[in-house]
Order: structure tokens, then C-alpha cells, then sequence
């Protein structure tokens, strides 16, 4: 079908984009055109204990290629795989995210090669070398496993293990319930593949643990618990981040290796999360020993996975209404905020491409076959195209209220966005193989069901209670016999989300309460509970409150000429000053002059007259720059931070404020950006000598940057490997 296409050619386009850009890198940086190399880049944090310069991107990517029918690119790529990548490096990595990105991929890679070799026609030459790199990979992780409990350390470094200060390894007291409980299904497999059942020993043992550790009265488990003690450090509770892969992995450990012991704990904990966390459409975190109680009024966007959880689990009704809710807050902010209040408005403004809400609308599309969700594919392709795509990839939001951008595109956008979104619209006839014969692991890398035919060497026999089992999965054409009955449920939800008025999230509330949750006292089943009600509502309010309170929020900076096409957007401060570029419905546009101090009157007017002047902080007060370069004849002015390294990826929004005096004479617009955003400007300028920028409250449309012709001439012309697309 078309769209089946537009992927492809999306694909395509991806991969001829970038092929002299980031190999041998960990990641592309879609933004600069290059890679991201540790170290050689400014840190991020935790974000970058998922790069241990092993070409992550090309291996997380490597089945992929094989599901898109790219079996010659596949092969490439593998041999690549193999004569370059190092896994001895002397660097620290987070276990979690090596596991499910690395061993994870090469185990897919692996399991695609094997699938083809069989089929007599392509990898005749494979004998299971991934096999052995991920082997390799995996004794690399152990040392981490050894802890009393049990639980991993939470990074470990892949040289020389775990060893303490020396190593920067080995001082961690802490780790999250997600990242120590999703390991069972690449541990299991690597161990069932290679028959060495060591692996899979380790990752039951922490699983052994986490169960024992949940809190026994609520049958929940906390975000993050002491890998010595065992003790939970946060005892909030959800299904978002901190959790998520948690729950996942009981579940689809149970499918791929058929013990009935994963399948028991599943849905205890799923009958308490149905109990305590689910309000559809809402998913709230509680407080593991007073459930009763929510911990926030937010949600994070990682919880997008549960309702395609909720289809494998064969509970359709729910996975229904959150997916409604969140694909209503898609629609509302073009892309699902990190987190996002109750009443659906932006709490965490980024969006790194996460690819949670296109799963769900994957499982919930196979599981009702209703076009609706074909639908809420389309409205996720349509906005990476028009909002995300950039001209070395696709980049990261940085701020999905004014569409600016982060120079960033993880590995798990090619490794899962692509995955989900091509099976949403392909045929059977699109696939190259049956892909009911495998386990998505969380990363959607690909492991062949038949493990579960692998005995478990260790196993010990564990008496169960029949009482926890759900044993089958409802027919969705029983559940739905009337094809407007998932519509009924959708519509109220709907109206809900587009007002966005927090009385009728109460009143959505209070529709269907959790027994502390009552308007009235009378309706409380206790004084104390119509109290935490009351508060709980209260606090719901103020928070909307404090955000409609909000006046400077972020600016765009849109460059909007060749060859940018609009596709560049910049994270900007506003000035407390000027035109409120909120209240204008096109924004200013206008080609930028060369920068000024600005704190001086201008003399060659003529370089700045009808142009949008760049001017460098300092010496002068901002209004005093914007009332020079206004006298001189500019539309516009942005001042660029003279702090060299500073970004919005790591500085808070900078707001420019007044001189004292009263200001209604400035009537241009003023925006700042700091040092990084700056230089991405100036190297546009120094290229390019002419650019044209569009100064905005948002960033606009780039849908018609680019004639579409043009779009499918070039991708149709450059098909080439998943790995070169980042190369």
C-alpha cells in the first residue's frame, strides 16, 4: 500500500543522507551532519551510557534491514559488524541499555541470519559469529550480577567489569526496577542459543528478587530499589519509566520460553495495576504502600507501550481508551510530550522520536483490524515528515511547543519506529517472513518463539496457583461485534482531551472513581478518603493554575531557505520586551545581517535595514541593542549567548529582561539563543552567505519546504544500507 512505500522511500532517503556523516559512530547527529563519539562530544549525562563506541546504531539496526526485505544491505552491513566492531572498549555503559540495544540487536542480527541461511539463499556463508560477539557481550555484563542480591549494577565497564573507583564502576547503591528486570528475555535467549545456561541463571535471580521485594499488601513494585539491601529508595508506582520494561518482560518471557511462572506474577501484578494505577483513560502512579493515594499529576510518555502490552495480554477495552487519550495528546502537541499533565498539557516539553505510542498502535491495529489506528499511523508518519526531518535524518524535539530541535536521533528510532510503523501498514504479502513466529524484545529486536522449545538446564520446579492464571486471549471479533463499539469508547475521551478544561477531567474522574477519589464527602467511603480526594483535586487545579501563568514560554528560530527548507528549528528565549511574537499569526521573516555589539548607534544602516541583525551578548543591556538595531532599520534582532559551550540542551530558558525604563517604544521582535544555537546560525551564514529565518511563537509547516516531487525523486534514486544512513 502506499504508505508501505513512503516508508521505504523514507528509508531510502535516510540512508543516502547520511552515509559520509557518523560511521564508525555510536550515534548520528542529524543537526551537525556528524557522529556522536563519547567523549569527543560534550556529556549529556545518563543518556550517554548507552554509547560505547561500538557502532550502536548499526547494530541496533540490524534487523531492520532484514524485515524491509533488505537482504543484500543485511548482509553488508553484518560483515561491517564484524571486521569493525570492537566490544573491548575501555568505557563505561549502562548495562540496561547495552542489554536491550546491543546484546539484544545482535541476538535479532543473529536470528535474521540464521532465518536466511535456512532459506538457501542469502548468509550461506554465516557461521554464527554474531552469536559469538553477543556471547562475548554477554560475559562482559555478568561481572555486574555480581551483588548480593542478585541485581545488577546499573553500568559497568566493558573492559575491565566491575572493580570500583578504578574502573568508575562499582559505587552504585541504586538502581531502577526496569533496568534490573529487563534482561530475562535476551539473557534467556543468548543462554538457550549457545547452551551455556548461565546467562539466563542470573537474569531468573533478579527477577527472584524484585518479586519477593514487591510490596505485598499492594502487589506493586517501587521506581528504584538498593541493589544491597533490596530496600526501595522511590516507592512511587506506575507503568512509565522506571517500570515499564518491567512489566513487559514477565509477560513476553512467558511467551518466548513458556514458563508459567513469568506468567503467574504477570498477572497478579497486573490485576493491582488495574486496581490501583488505571483510571482510563489515565495511567497515574500511586504510592506502593498507600495505592490508594496518586503519587503526581503527571504522566511520562514511556507508558505508551502499556495498551499494546494490554492486546498481548488480551485486555482490549483500556488499551482502547489510554491509546484514545494519548493519541489525542499527539494530535494536540504534534508529538507526545515526555510527560504531560492530567489535563493534557505539556509538563516535559521533548520528544527524542520515542517509539511506545506507534507500538500500541501497531498491536491494537492487529488486534481489531479497525482503519482508525491505520489513521493514527499516518498522523505519526505526517509529523516526523513535517516536523521532525532534518536534512541528515531526523531529529529529536527539543521542545514540541515551538518545534525546535535537538541535535540527537537514538538508535531505537530506526530499531523500533521503523519496525512498527512498517508492519502497521504492510501486507502479509510486504513481509519477507512470518513475524508471528517471534517475541518483540523491548528495543522490537526479533527472537524466534521455537527458544521456548530449548529446555531451561537449571530450572527448579515451583508449585503454582492455578487461581493467577488468565490462560487465553479473548477473539477481539467476539469482544467487538459491533464495529462502532470501539468508536463509542473512543468519542468521549476525545471531547475530553481537545478542551483540555480541568472540570472535565474531574468530572472524567469521578465518572468511574478509585474509592479516595470523591467530589462530596457524603460519596467517600471515609472522612480521610473525602480528604485525600479533595486534596488530590486541589492539586490538580493549582497546577493548572501555575501553568495558565506561564506568559514567556519558548521562541522558535526557524531557518527557512535553501537548503533548509524550515526544517532547522532553534530553542529560543524570548525578551520581556517587543512584539509579543505569540499574538502574530506569521511570525517575522526575513535574511539576517552579520553581528553586531549593537551597543553603539549603527553606522552602516545599510547592512542592516529590513534584515533581522544577530547580536552578541554583553557590554549593553538587551533593550539598549534592540533599540539601536530598530533606529537602524532591522525587523527583528537575535542576541547569541558570548558564554562559550552554553545550550538549551543543559541551561534553563533565558528569558531577556527590560533596562529599568518603560520599553513600549521597541515594537521589533527579540529573541536569544545560547552559544550552541548560535553557531549553527553563523556556520549557516558563513556557508551560505544569504539565509533567511522566520522568527515565531512555533515553528511552521515544513510540509511545503520541499516540493513532494522532489521527495520521491530522491529516495526512489538513493536505496542504500540501514548502517550508511548514519555513516
Amino acid at each position: 500500500m502506499p504508505s508501505v512505500l513512503c516508508l521505504l522511500m523514507l528509508f531510502g532517503a535516510l540512508c543516502d543522507h547520511g552515509q559520509d556523516h557518523a560511521y564508525p559512530a555510536d550515534e548520528l547527529m542529524p543537526l551537525t551532519c556528524r557522529g556522536r563519539v563519547r567523549g569527543l562530544e560534550p556529556s549529556r549525562g545518563d543518556i550517554d551510557d548507552a554509547l560505547g563506541k561500538f557502532s550502536l546504531t548499526l547494530i541496533d539496526t540490524l534487523d531492520t534491514l532484514v524485515l524491509l526485505n533488505k537482504t543484500t544491505e543485511f548482509e553488508a552491513a553484518v560483515r561491517r559488524v564484524l571486521s569493525d566492531v570492537r566490544l573491548d572498549n575501555d568505557i563505561v555503559v549502562s548495562v540496561f541499555e547495552t542489554n536491550i540495544r546491543v546484546l539484544g540487536g545482535l541476538l535479532g542480527g543473529h536470528s535474521m541470519a540464521v532465518m536466511l541461511k535456512e532459506g538457501g539463499q542469502h548468509m550461506q556463508w554465516y557461521q554464527e559469529e554474531l552469536l559469538h560477539m553477543a556471547k562475548d557481550l554477554g560475559l562482559r555484563l555478568l561481572p555486574a550480577f555480581n551483588t548480593s542480591s542478585g541485581l545488577p549494577y546499573p553500568r559497568v565497564n566493558l573492559k575491565y567489569g566491575v572493580r570500583g573507583p578504578e574502573t568508575r564502576t562499582g559505587t552504585e547503591t541504586d538502581t531502577c526496577t526496569a533496568c534490573a528486570g529487563t534482561i530475562i528475555l535476551e539473557f534467556a535467549a543468548l543462554s538457550r542459543f549457545t547452551g551455556d545456561p548461565v546467562f539466563e541463571e542470573h537474569a531468573r535471580r533478579a527477577l527472584d528478587f524484585l518479586w519477593e521485594k514487591r510490596q505485598r499488601n499492594s502487589n506493586l513494585v517501587g521506581t528504584t530499589i538498593n541493589i544491597h539491601s533490596g530496600e526501595w529508595v522511590r516507592r512511587d508506582s506506575g507503568v512509565g519509566a522506571g517500570i515499564d520494561s518491567y512489566y513487559e518482560y514477565l509477560l513476553k518471557a512467558y511467551i518466548l520460553l513458556g514458563d508459567d511462572l513469568f506468567l503467574q506474577r504477570f498477572n497478579i501484578h497486573y490485576a493491582s495495576i488495574m486496581k490501583y494505577i488505571s483510571q482510563p483513560p489515565l495511567l497515574l502512579d500511586v504510592h506502593i504502600h498507600k495505592p490508594l493515594l496518586p503519587a503526581r499529576t503527571w504522566m511520562d510518555s514511556l507508558l505508551a507501550f502499556f495498551p499494546g502490552l494490554q492486546v498481548l495480554k488480551g485486555d482490549i477495552r483500556p488499551a482502547i481508551e489510554t491509546h484514545e487519550m494519548l493519541y489525542q495528546v499527539t494530535k494536540k502537541h504534534n508529538f507526545l510530550p515526555e510527560a504531560f499533565t492530567t489535563d493534557f498539557r505539556v509538563h516535559w516539553a521533548q520528544h527524542p522520536l520515542r517509539p511506545e505510542f506507534a507500538e500500541s498502535t501497531y498491536f491494537l491495529y492487529k488486534a481489531t483490524g479497525d482503519p482508525y489506528y491505520l489513521e493514527a499511523g499516518r498522523t505519526i508518519l505526517d509529523n516526523l515528515n513535517r516536523f521532525a526531518r532534518v536534512p541528515c535524518g531526523f531529529a529529536a524535539m527539543k521542545d514540541v511547543r515551538t518545534g525546535s530541535h535537538e541535535d540527537r536521533m537514538d538508535s531505537f528510532f530506526l530499531a523500533e519506529m521503523f519496525k512498527y510503523l512498517f508492519l502497521l501498514f504492510a501486507e502479509a504479502e510486504d513481509l519477507p517472513f512470518d513475524v508471528e513466529d517471534y517475541v518483540f524484545t523491548t528495543e522490537a529486536h526479533l527472537l524466534p518463539l521455537s527458544l521456548s522449545a530449548v529446555p531451561h538446564l537449571s530450572s527448579s520446579e515451583v508449585e503454582l496457583d492455578d487461581s493467577n492464571f488468565d490462560w487465553t486471549c479473548p477473539n477481539t471479533r467476539l469482544l467487538f461485534p459491533d464495529p462502532a463499539f470501539p468508536r463509542n469508547l473512543r468519542e468521549p475521551i476525545r471531547s475530553a482531551v481537545d478542551k483540555s478544561c480541568p472540570r472535565l477531567i474531574k468530572t472524567l474522574f469521578l465518572s468511574s472513581p478509585p474509592p479516595s477519589l470523591c467530589h462530596t464527602p457524603l460519596k467517600a467511603v471515609s472522612a480521610v478518603a473525602a480528604e485525600d480526594g479533595v486534596r488530590f483535586m486541589q492539586e490538580m487545579m493549582e497546577l493548572s493554575s501555575q501553568q495558565q501563568k506561564e506568559q514567556l514560554p519558548p521562541r522558535a528560530i526557524q531557518i527557512v531557505s535553501h537548503p533548509f527548507f524550515g526544517r532547522v528549528v532553534l530553542t529560543a528565549g524570548p525578551a520581556q520586551f517587543g512584539t509579543d511574537l505569540s499574538k502574530s499569526s506569521t511570525g517575522v521573516s526575513g535574511f539576517y545581517s552579520f553581528p553586531y555589539s549593537g551597543c553603539s548607534e549603527i553606522t552602516n544602516t545599510e547592512y542592516v535595514q529590513g534584515h533581522i541583525a544577530l547580536l552578541q551578548r554583553g557590554q549593553c543591556m538587551f533593550a539598549e541593542k534592540a533599540r539601536h538595531i530598530q533606529k537602524a532599520g532591522a525587523i527583528g534582532g537575535i542576541v547569541i549567548d558570548d558564554n562559550e559551550g552554553s545550550s538549551s540542551d543543559t541551561a534553563p530558558l533565558f528569558q531577556m529582561a527590560g533596562d529599568g525604563r518603560n520599553t513600549d517604544d521597541i515594537t521589533l521582535p527579540l529573541l536569544f539563543l545560547f552559544h550552541k544555537e548560535g553557531n549553527i546560525l553563523l556556520e549557516a551564514l558563513k556557508e551560505y552567505r544569504e539565509v533567511e529565518v522566520l522568527l515565531s511563537d512555533k515553528a511552521r509547516d515544513r510540509g511545503g519546504g520541499i516540493p513532494a516531487v522532489f521527495e520521491v525523486s530522491e529516495t526512489m534514486t538513493h536505496s542504500k544500507a540501514t548502517h550508511q544512513m548514519w555513516l
